[in-house]
């Protein structure tokens, strides 16, 4: 009885039979090399790892299609076993273009994108990203389908590779290690500019991130428009290469911290919108009168 579940014919590939032995003989080997190609990858990243906790970008590039050389190998041996026949190509070609064409379009998309990522190293483990929709993150993993960017909050992210491929991504760490930044601000109207300014670049240098060479690359007060409430300014800061590129988020909020609290020293006002009512007399007199009427 046992004999004859372990024999069960279920279809025919061919003049192969899919038996249930074929089967779980072919759901075994994918589960070995699965569990072997996953070992393999930790075991390499963890050997090529960094002090600085890294792993170099053509190293990890190498892993990921290590990686996906054994998980294809594996796939085609649980295949064979099944009874699957490669030898007629043009059969299991048009087989993967009818799944493509209805369905599989995004999958293939991912998988061919992801392939860019590796081989471009534009974006690479470790960078620090923000995509065209708002999120910022630390590229944790990039995987055959998706990458995982974890946020400031810690919040792991998963994105699929083609977003990375076809919108616009900011990566702060690729190349430059000098970035500059705009910290715009206000004051009100007849204020000294020139005193404005000083107080303000007294302000950045209090920030330990600022980089000045005393040249081209120094920190800067510009006036760059007049408000409905203020004249507007913008401090444009350099950055220290060595300042820590995973935090856009608190730059912003040191030089603001800094520029609020000089700006209140020195006596400069921070404006807020203000609107004034103007009656003309001949309107007061008449809402006199009818406020009379409704007292008598």
């Amino acid at each position: 009885m046992l004999s004859d579940l372990f024999l069960y014919e279920f279809f025919s590939i061919g003049e192969t039979p899919v038996t249930t032995v074929s089967l779980l003989q072919g759901i075994l080997i994918m589960i070995v090399t699965i569990v072997i190609a996953r070992y393999a990858q930790a075991l390499f990243l963890r050997l090529n790892t960094a002090t600085n906790g890294k792993v170099p970008p053509a190293v990890y590039t190498i892993i990921r299609v290590f990686f996906y050389i054994i998980i294809i190998v594996g796939l085609v041996t649980a295949l064979s076993s099944v009874g699957i026949n490669f030898t007629n190509l043009a059969i299991v070609a048009g087989a993967l273009s009818v799944g493509v064409g209805f369905g599989l379009q995004s999958v293939v998309n991912n998988f061919v994108s992801g392939i860019i990522i590796l081989f471009e190293h534009n974006v690479k483990v470790g960078d620090f990203i923000e995509l065209d929709s708002g999120l910022r993150g630390t590229v944790k993993d990039i995987n055959v389908r998706s990458t995982i960017v974890t946020t400031p909050d810690n919040l792991d992210i998963i994105v699929p590779n083609s977003e990375l491929i076809s919108t616009k991504v900011t990566n702060y760490t690729l190349n430059e290690s000098i970035v500059r930044i705009h910290i715009p601000f206000g004051v009100a109207y007849g204020t000294d500019k020139e005193l404005v300014r000083d107080v303000v670049l007294a302000a950045s240098r209090k920030v330990d991130i600022t980089y000045d060479d005393g040249d081209k690359r120094r920190p800067q007060v510009w006036l760059v428009g007049f408000g409905d409430n203020s004249l507007d300014f913008e401090l444009v800061i350099w950055l220290n290469p060595k300042n820590d590129r995973t935090r856009p988020g608190s730059w912003n909020a040191m030089y603001m911290w800094e520029i609020e609290t000089a700006l209140g020293n020195a006596g400069i006002e921070i404006p807020f919108p203000q609107r004034d009512l103007h009656i003309k007399s001949n309107s007061a007199e008449l809402l006199i009168k009818q406020a009379e009427k409704r007292s008598e």
